[in-house]
């Protein structure tokens, strides 16, 4: 099956994930890894890096048309619900709308949300039923409760099978310190760091905490299952803090347990009761609360880093931010420095004084800073500007109306917010532009996965197709073979065809003629299966019975040495062929093999009728004057059907060389026409007559010279060399 996992990458979302891939299903994993890390799953998958409500969503479910989904992504903190409701009722509210839209627009089978215990609020009345009252206390509580309706109705309106699990306090390996089970992920953390427990209250109230593994195995159960609604997942076992940080202790050294004032809203006691799924899901939590304890606290041991090298990873960031911020002025001021530098001093260096160094200053540092910094400079340009005037003699009360030196000050104020607009216009553009272009090609790289997704689908589904045992394309495949319009080549093709179809390599075809006997045009290539190459009609009644009949022959009484099924090859209302399967397998034994037979051979029937119809309107091409013999070209191509079939399936030939001596060309024709065998062919050869004898060994091929010349025919054995030479 194809699951597809939404928080797969988060802490209980990785686990599922790792269990649908031991049981042999194909993971894909949405995750906008908000929480989650691409390090906690190591199992083959596909990730999107979405959001739940993206509506992107849809070319995912739409390229790999998952069977399951196993919602998990949500937002977690009960404290940012409470500030941010928003921002809750966005991931938990409209995520979930958004992954039920999908699943029942593309048919999802099983749908399985992940709810909390946080929908039943303050109630202590331990253990909690799935039937009491439920008051959520928080967004995050209303949302998972709305959840369990938006599940329960699609599954009503849509048909679309949902299952929710109401969580208890989960714990476990990768487990952040979010959450409702988060103490224990605290307290590990904690533990690591040598610091010491703060329990808020007196130690004394209780939690039903359940180990992540646990959890899996119920969502796995509910996966294939067949059961809908609404279900407590949890160990129906009270644990205190007390008792928690008892194992703790036993674990881990506890540097000092700090008991604080109780926090206002806490609940004092907690379990849910697991009476259903236990019932309804074959289901029971296999961890104790110490075994699932040593296993968290042995990952956490072996994943531990220390604080303070975070602390110190941190440090140069802070740095780097301060000295981006405070770049640009200090560039400003250092540009400043060089124009007074220059003013004062340029004309040492023959630097023309014609050059106004203040516009030029303006205009480097509102193309590169933008509008802040022309502005800046242009203040800083005004008053260098006063200071020369000043310097020079002048009188600051007769310059406030000078026109000269008003128009200036204009001037560079103006050319500093001209110059500051123009240029944060074009890097608003430029941002705009460069966002745009980032979105369209994360869009393309998006697209570009679930391209490579669906063709990597479409292309496994093609080799089912073509692969399987029974598939439309392979049996099209296989048929293809009868569609020429060379009857040998037909019969030829019809031991393939059989063979496949049938998947055995006890086939044997024998030709029927008015003498009574039956001839071996040929049979399967397997060693210790020999047939007689001639059969006598009188010593089989079952052949006789088909040939009467002109139906299919079951070998009920299973007689041995004797076909299982034959069929006859009916043309022109003459049967002209008998098909027999020997040996079939135990498990073959069943009216769809014997409709499988029967389908077979009434294909080969009608391709060997198209066949005949086609040699006989293209008789004149094909013979010589009208006469029984082939010509050089319709007989060459005899040949190589022949050749092709002692190649496949061990079918012996011969040719003998005629000679006419004191007959003619048609009258020795004719004369070997009456002799022969229906099975045998005459042909042209080079310019000479000859006689192909079908299924002939040399030692036969001796005994039809010898017969031949009782009728004053002389011919000679040609030999494979020379055939070929």
């Amino acid at each position: 099956m194809h699951v597809l996992i939404t928080g797969g990458y988060g802490f209980i979302g990785s686990f599922v994930a790792e269990r649908f891939h031991k049981e042999g299903h194909q993971v894909y994993i949405i995750d906008n890894l908000a929480s989650g890390r691409k390090e906690n799953v190591t199992v083959p998958h596909k990730f999107y890096n979405l959001g739940v409500e993206d509506e992107r969503c849809d070319e995912i479910f739409h390229s790999i048309k998952p069977d399951i989904v196993v919602h998990l992504a949500a937002q977690v903190d009960v404290a940012v619900s409470m500030r941010e409701p928003r921002q809750d009722a966005q991931t938990n509210i409209l995520g979930l709308v958004n992954m039920l839209e999908m699943s029942s627009k593309y048919n999802v089978s099983k749908f399985i949300f992940a709810s909390s215990a946080a929908v039943y609020g303050m109630n202590e009345q331990v253990p909690l039923t799935e039937l009491m009252n439920t008051e959520p206390l928080s967004p995050y509580g209303i949302n998972k409760l709305l959840g369990e309706v938006y599940c329960s109705k699609w599954n009503d309106i849509y048909q679309l099978p949902t299952l929710c699990f109401r969580f208890s306090n989960v714990y476990g390996p990768r487990q952040g310190t979010i959450g409702e089970g988060g103490v224990v992920s605290i307290y590990m953390q904690q533990l690591m760091n040598q610091r010491d427990l703060n329990v808020f209250g007196d130690g004394e109230q209780t939690r039903d905490f359940i180990y992540v593994e646990d959890v899996v195995d119920g969502i796995y159960r509910g996966a294939i299952g067949e059961h809908t609604g609404i279900y407590n997942l949890s160990t129906n076992t009270e644990t205190s803090l007390n008792e928690l940080i008892g194992i703790l202790e036993q674990l881990e050294q506890v540097q000092d347990v700090h008991y604080l004032d109780a926090r206002s809203g806490d609940i004092y006691r907690s379990s849910l009761d697991n009476t259903q799924i236990k019932k309804d899901l074959d289901w029971l939590p296999l961890y104790s609360i110490r075994e699932g304890m040593e296993k968290t606290h042995a990952w956490f041991r072996d994943h531990h880093t220390p604080v303070a090298a975070d602390r110190q990873a941190e440090q140069p960031q802070g740095y780097r931010h301060w000295f981006a911020l405070l770049r640009p002025y200090a560039e400003n001021l250092l540009a400043f420095a060089l124009i007074v530098f220059l003013t004062r001093y340029g004309s040492h260096w023959s630097i023309s004084a014609d050059i106004d160094f203040k516009l030029v200053y303006i205009l480097v540092l509102g193309v590169v800073y933008g509008a802040r910094q022309s502005v800046i400079s242009a203040v800083l340009s005004s008053g260098l500007f006063f200071y020369e005037a000043l310097a020079n003699g002048r009188d600051w009360q007769s310059m406030l109306y000078d026109p000269e030196a008003l128009f200036m000050l204009a001037i560079y104020l103006f050319f500093g917010l001209v110059v500051g607009f123009v240029s944060d216009k074009h890097k608003r553009e430029s941002v705009y532009i460069h966002n745009e272009l980032a979105a369209e090609k994360e869009r393309y790289t998006f697209l570009s996965h679930i391209y490579r997704d669906t063709r990597k689908i479409k292309e496994e589904l093609q080799r089912q197709l073509i692969g399987s045992k029974d598939s439309i394309g392979r049996i099209y495949t296989i048929t293809r073979k009868l569609e020429s319009l060379e009857s040998e080549e037909v019969i030829t093709a019809s031991m393939d065809v059989l063979e496949n179809l049938l998947d055995t390599r006890h086939i044997s075809i024998y030709s029927v003629n008015e003498s009574n006997h039956m001839r071996l045009l040929v049979q399967s290539r397997q060693a210790g299966f020999m047939l007689p190459k001639t059969i006598h009609l009188d010593d089989e009644p079952h052949f006789r019975q088909v040939i009467d009949t002109r139906n299919m022959w079951i070998n009920k009484d299973m007689e041995p040495n004797i076909p299982m099924y034959s069929m006859p090859v009916v043309h022109d209302d003459q049967v002209i062929a008998l098909i027999s399967l020997h040996e079939p397998s135990f498990e073959h034994l069943n009216m769809s093999y014997e409709n499988r037979f029967k389908v077979s051979v009434d294909m080969i029937s009608a391709s060997l009728a198209r066949a005949f119809r086609y040699e006989g309107a293209t008789r004149q091409d094909r013979y010589v004057d009208d006469l029984p013999i082939l010509k050089e070209a319709a007989f060459a191509q005899l040949l190589r059907t022949r050749e092709e079939a002692r190649k496949l399936h061990n079918s012996d030939y011969s040719l003998l060389i005629l000679q006419r001596e004191q007959r003619t060309f048609n009258e020795l024709v004719m004369l070997v026409d009456s002799i022969k065998r229906d099975s045998d062919h005459l042909g042209m050869l080079n310019g000479l007559p000859v006689l192909l004898l079908s299924h002939a060994t040399i030692a036969e091929a001796q005994l039809v010279i010898q017969r031949l010349h009782q009728y004053g025919v002389s011919a000679d054995l040609q030999m494979e060399e020379a055939l070929y030479a």
